[in-house]
């Protein structure tokens, strides 16, 4: 068997006011998931639980993000997340702090055989 790329989806989140990192990468994760309804386990013949599921997020501050809380996110699969620089903090232009702008990128495999 071997790892089988099926579906890639992008998505993006903010945290507009609490600056937090967290929140923005799970806003990323669940704008990429929600874009669509795609049953990719179904079109295979495979349970749900067999998805492989490789997110990448990116922010400004990777060491504020609270994985395990973005694990929580998935309804079903095997999530493998990695965080990463990336993202934009955005100056807030009459007051302290900054807007949070996290970027995701949500990757959907399964162990298959490859077609022949």
């Amino acid at each position: 068997m071997a790892k089988t790329r099926v579906l890639v989806e992008f998505g993006m989140g903010t945290s507009l006011r609490r600056e937090d990192y967290t929140e923005a990468a799970l806003r990323a994760i669940k704008d990429a998931l929600w874009h669509n309804s795609v049953n990719m386990a179904e079109l295979f013949g495979f349970p749900k639980e067999a998805m492989i599921i490789d997110a990448e997020i990116g922010v400004q501050q990777p060491e504020k993000v609270d994985v395990e809380a973005l694990k929580a996110v998935f309804p079903y699969g095997k999530p493998n997340i990695k965080v990463t620089q990336g993202g934009l903090d955005v100056d807030k232009p009459h007051t302290e702090g900054n807007t949070v702008i996290a970027n995701a990128a949500v990757v959907v495999s399964f162990d298959m055989e490859p077609a022949q």
